[in-house]
């Protein structure tokens, strides 16, 4: 069988209340492996965001044939003043690994594409580690690496 012929018929579909349980194991395997303790204070905080329809923050879950999610995709919106548009910023994007090269994250993919397509974004970016190579296989296959690089800077010190 090719891997092809062995993919699932993935649905994908917002994060809805029931799903916080299997959710929060999703999200806390995304930080582990960016080894980011995901506590649950944090998990109920990105939770409460995704579920606030004032916060830009939204879900996206890929559930299998059962009905279990087994990946998700966190985005948002932001604007691109030098392009006069505004974009789509895909923050999280996880899948189980026991469901890595099912066609899962196509499917995530897909959805998103669908989605920056209906809102009229002009793109949807992302970042992800440089040795995260598994991953960016499957990013060189559906988008363009573009040159830039990405910097973090801290606030600074509170003045007395």
């Amino acid at each position: 069988m090719t891997s092809q012929q062995t993919r699932l018929p993935w649905t994908v579909r917002p994060a809805a209340p029931a799903d916080f349980p299997i959710w929060r194991r999703l999200f806390g395997g995304y930080g582990e492996f960016y080894h980011v303790e995901i506590t649950d204070e944090h998990a109920e905080l990105v939770w409460g965001w995704i579920h606030d329809p004032g916060h830009e923050v939204e879900c996206v879950l890929v559930v299998d044939p059962a009905g279990t999610p087994v990946g998700l995709a966190h985005f948002r919106p932001f604007a691109r003043p030098l392009r006069g548009a505004v974009a789509g910023f895909l923050d999280d994007l996880f899948v189980a690994p026991a469901h890595r090269g099912s066609g899962a994250v196509d499917a995530l993919f897909v959805e998103l594409r669908r989605i920056a397509a209906e809102r009229g974004w002009n793109t949807v970016r992302w970042i992800t580690a440089e040795d995260n190579y598994r991953a960016r296989a499957t990013y060189d296959r559906v988008a363009t690496r573009i040159p830039f690089l990405t910097y973090d800077m801290a606030p600074a010190e509170p003045v007395d």
